[in-house]
């Protein structure tokens, strides 16, 4: 097995331009991972419908259909549904977190990041006992 075949592929998706570069540099001080950034949703939509990922962070405020209705596509439809999403957002309130956490998101962090807890919570997702893998086709 080569080292490409035990990255983890985390899926970035913030329409923010100085965010994207931002999380991932930061999500980059983990070992072995593959960052694949996402600045629209249905750029998000696309790259979560077409491969599998190891963690997805996902903002909710996105011109478009927004972040919520990409999580519910993540969710319905998707090679992704039981891929760790963690909200990256500056939407603080209570219902907005009681939404995503019915559809099932494993963190939520609040903008502006701490560098530390983000690294802590992608890094605990990453090592956590995953979904089993999809047999060879």
């Amino acid at each position: 097995m080569s080292i490409a075949d035990t990255r983890k592929r985390i899926l970035i998706v913030d329409n923010e331009e100085s965010m994207r570069p931002l999380l991932g540099r930061t999500v980059e001080a983990l070992p072995n991972v593959e960052i694949t950034l996402a600045g629209t949703c249905e750029e998000a939509l696309h790259l979560a419908g077409s491969r599998g990922y190891d963690v997805i962070l996902l903002d909710l405020l996105m011109p478009g259909v927004g972040g919520i209705e990409v999580l519910k596509t993540i969710r319905n439809a998707s090679p992704n549904k039981q891929t760790p999403v963690i909200i990256v957002s500056v939407m603080a309130d209570e219902d907005t977190k009681i939404v995503c956490r019915s559809l099932g998101i494993s963190d939520y962090i609040v903008k502006p990041i701490v560098r530390e807890s983000l690294v802590t919570v992608v890094k605990a997702r990453i090592e956590e006992p995953s979904k089993p893998a999809a047999a060879p086709a």
